[in-house]
């Protein structure tokens, strides 16, 4: 039998956690003093994050990161990670206070002229969550609103393709002016390296990307800005989570069962950092035969509906399996664009006029309860 590694050292342990920053202060939180009562009991490792102001989201996130990463240390078998209050520095002066969390169970607006934030999300790839993104950013453009979407799929940055727009972006006052496309404003990794260079990024990278995104770019008024979001439940999901000011998520499946399994896993997520969920909306739905005119479920049916109603959720739309879709992703001229008389290019409109309605409804129910 090998033998058990030893288990891992004060230093190890903290030089883990050094690894997660502090949204708000852009700083790691052993740095920040959020560390503390760190203790090492054979294979066990426990230790308290003291939180001041931050965001629920950004709580749920550094907490889960820190369990995983000290959880990945050689040695280690069981983290206990507690939730605290920050401890008040001694010269602190007695009249300071600090400063009150804010109502809503989000971070903070870093785009205060943008009205609402969409994050189109699923469970794995391969389900056409870049193409329900694209057209829907588009559907919601063409409904008369102003909008921008940005490719946060970095490991996969489809966005500029889709809508026929590689060239660089411009700068303007030390600030990025997003390409445009299809009447929408489009961010996008992909516009800045070579589509042939692979991006092996870890958390922070990700993290510091999607924040220059939001801060560095002259996105203006915007009524709609839709994110991109990576596929699965990774450090990706938790980075963004921190810094965008999400109203909430469209989660994209298909309604084969291997699809189902992983965005309950995505739902999961979501629904720990407290992130408002719009709806399900099941692509690839189903095919029509251009000569007979008949319906065939290829990746099965219903399962869409089913994974709504067991998370009390609306099922947005079913969007139809059709080579013209394909062909007009491939070709930068999406199928709301390149044919917008057709079913698809329909069920895309119904899907963002639900989108509006459901973002209308979760407005008119105030901000989300605070977790702690």
């Amino acid at each position: 039998m090998a033998p058990q590694p030893a288990p891992p050292t004060p230093d190890a342990v903290l030089a883990a956690l050094r690894g997660i920053r502090d949204p708000e202060q852009d700083k790691d939180i052993v740095s920040l003093g959020m560390v503390r009562d760190l203790a090492i009991e054979a294979s066990e490792v426990s230790f308290t994050l003291g939180f001041t102001s931050q965001s629920p989201q950004a709580k749920a996130a550094m907490h889960s990161m820190a369990s995983r990463l000290v959880g990945q240390l050689p040695g280690v078998t069981k983290v206990q990670v507690r939730m605290g209050a920050a401890q008040a520095p001694a010269s602190r002066p007695a009249h300071a206070h600090a400063p009150a969390p804010g109502p809503a169970a989000r971070p903070p607006a870093l785009i205060p002229e943008v009205r609402r934030t969409i994050a189109v999300s699923s469970g794995k790839g391969g389900v056409g969550k870049s193409t329900v993104a694209v057209n829907l950013a588009i559907a919601l453009r063409q409904g008369g609103a102003s909008v921008g979407i940005i490719d946060s799929d970095v490991y996969g940055p489809d966005v500029p393709m889709m809508l026929g727009s590689r060239g660089r972006p411009g700068m303007f006052d030390n600030k990025i002016i997003p390409v445009e496309a299809h009447g929408i404003k489009m961010m996008s990794i992909g516009l800045l390296v070579n589509e042939r260079e692979p991006l092996v990024w870890r958390g922070p990278m990700i993290h510091s990307f999607i924040q220059q995104m939001l801060t560095d770019v002259m996105w203006g008024a915007l009524d709609y800005l839709v994110f991109d979001m990576p596929p699965g439940t990774g450090d990706a999901q938790l980075s963004l989570s921190q810094v965008i000011p999400l109203s909430g998520v469209v989660m994209v499946t298909t309604p084969q069962e291997v699809a189902l399994l992983d965005v309950r896993k995505a739902i999961g997520m979501f629904q720990k950092l407290n992130v408002p969920m719009l709806g399900i909306v099941e692509n690839m739905s189903y095919f029509v035969a251009p000569d007979t005119g008949r319906r065939y479920e290829i990746f099965g049916e219903g399962g869409g509906r089913r994974i709504a109603e067991e998370y009390g959720v609306p099922l947005l739309a079913q969007i139809p399996l059709d080579p013209e879709t394909r062909v007009g992703g491939d070709e930068g001229s999406p199928i709301t664009v390149r044919r917008p008389d057709s079913p698809q290019a329909k069920a895309f409109r119904e899907l963002a006029e639900a989108v509006r309605r459901r973002l209308d409804e979760l407005a008119a129910l105030g901000p989300l309860p605070t977790i702690s």
